[in-house]
C-alpha cells in the first residue's frame, strides 16, 4: 500500500478531545474538504487501488469523557480522551489512503436486560450496576426481573420472562466469555451520551467529504433481552423456546473480510473491542486462518473499563482481560499496531 501522510488541518484543536459540548459544524467541514482536496491532490476513495477500512467502535460521548456515564479511563484515567484525539490525528493524517470509515454506536434504551432498571430484589429494591447476575442467584430468589417490563416485553406473561432471563443466564455461563454484567445507563438513544465524541466526528466526516464516500454507521444493542457487546452479533441469538432472539451481521462482516486491510479502534477494549475482534477472528478460523493478517488492532487507540474506588485502585479493572485478548489476537496472526505507524508498514 502506497500511503503520503497529510499534515494536521489548520482546523483541528486537539484540546477538542477534551471538551464533551464540542461538535463541528458539517457545513462548514464540507467547504474545508473540498479546498484541502484540491491542495492535496485527494483522489476520490472509488479510485484505491486497495480497500483500507477503519473500524470505530463505539467512540461515543458516554464512553470517551469524565462526564459520561460510563467513562472508559483505564489505568491512566485520560484513557478514552486520549484514544479520541489519537483516532482522529491518525485519520486526518492518513485520509488518502483510508477508504473507508465505518463507526458502530452502542444504541440503547431505558430497560436491558444489562441495567439495573431490568431487575430488582427479592424485596422489589431496585438493584446497582456493576455486579454480576448469575443462574444461582435467580434460582434462589435474591434477583428478579422487574414485573413492570412484562406487559410491554412478552405480552404480560412473567413467567415466559423468567424463563427466559434464566436461561439467558445459563447460555452466557455456559460460553464461559462472560456472566451477565449489570452497567449504570449509557448510551441511551436520544440522549446526550449516545453521539460521537465530537473530536472524532469531525475527522470521519471531513474524511467522507474528502473523499466521497459515505459516512458509514453499524448500530447494535437495542435488544432488550441481549447484551451486544459485539458488532458481529448479540450475546445469545436464541430465546428459551427455540425461537430466534437475534441476528448476526453477516453482511457486515463480510464487508470487513472483503477488505485489503481492516484497523481497528475504540472503545472499551476490554469489552465490545474485544468482542467484536473475537468474532472477527472466529470466521476467520471457518474459512481461511491467512485472513488474519489483514486485521490491524490499534492499540493506542483502545482502553479497558475500570472503576476507581476512591481510594486511589480500582474497584473494578478490566486491564488483564484486555491484555490477554490482545495476546490472543496476536498469536492468531493479527497485527497490534500504534496509530504512528504509518499505513505502508501496516500494508507490508
Amino acid at each position: 500500500m502506497k500511503s503520503t501522510e497529510l499534515p494536521l488541518p489548520a482546523f483541528y484543536d486537539a484540546k477538542n478531545a477534551e471538551r464533551w459540548g464540542f461538535h463541528p459544524n458539517e457545513e462548514t467541514l464540507h467547504g474545508a474538504a473540498a479546498a484541502w482536496r484540491k491542495a492535496h491532490g485527494v483522489k476520490p476513495s472509488a479510485a484505491d487501488a486497495q480497500n483500507v477500512h477503519l473500524l470505530l467502535i463505539d467512540v461515543q460521548k458516554d464512553f470517551c469523557f469524565p462526564q459520561g456515564s460510563l467513562y472508559v479511563a483505564g489505568r491512566s484515567g485520560t484513557g478514552a480522551v486520549d484514544d479520541s484525539r489519537r483516532i482522529a490525528e491518525f485519520i486526518y493524517r492518513n485520509l488518502a489512503s483510508i477508504t473507508n470509515v465505518t463507526v458502530t454506536m452502542d444504541t440503547h434504551f431505558a430497560y436491558q436486560i444489562f441495567f439495573p432498571a431490568f431487575w430488582v430484589d427479592r424485596e422489589d429494591r431496585p438493584l446497582t450496576a456493576h455486579r454480576e447476575i448469575t443462574t444461582a442467584q435467580i434460582d434462589a430468589g435474591e434477583v428478579r426481573p422487574n414485573p413492570a417490563v412484562a406487559k410491554w416485553l412478552c405480552g404480560g406473561s412473567y413467567p415466559w420472562l423468567m424463563k427466559q432471563v434464566r436461561y439467558y443466564c445459563e447460555e452466557l455461563e455456559k460460553a464461559g466469555k462472560y456472566k451477565l454484567y449489570l452497567w449504570p445507563p449509557h448510551c441511551i438513544l436520544g440522549s446526550d451520551g449516545h453521539a460521537l465524541a465530537g473530536v472524532v466526528h469531525e475527522a470521519r466526516m471531513f474524511h467522507a467529504f474528502a473523499r466521497g464516500v459515505q459516512s458509514w454507521v453499524e448500530v447494535k444493542g437495542g435488544n432488550p433481552l441481549t447484551e451486544n457487546y459485539s458488532v458481529m452479533q448479540p450475546e445469545v441469538l436464541t430465546r428459551h423456546d427455540g425461537q430466534p432472539l437475534a441476528q448476526r451481521s453477516t453482511g457486515f462482516l463480510r464487508t470487513l473480510l472483503h477488505a485489503d486491510a481492516v484497523i481497528i479502534a475504540g472503545q472499551a477494549a476490554s469489552h465490545c473491542v474485544r468482542s467484536s475482534i473475537e468474532d472477527i477472528l472466529t470466521e476467520i478460523a471457518l474459512t481461511d486462518r491467512a485472513l488474519a493478517k489483514k486485521i490491524y488492532v490499534m492499540t493506542d487507540c483502545m482502553s479497558p473499563v475500570t472503576v476507581p474506588d476512591g481510594k486511589g485502585g480500582f474497584a473494578v479493572d478490566f486491564t488483564a482481560e484486555a491484555d490477554k485478548a490482545l495476546a490472543r489476537f496476536a498469536a492468531a496472526g493479527m497485527n497490534l499496531v500504534k496509530s504512528t505507524d504509518p499505513i505502508p508498514c501496516l500494508g507490508a
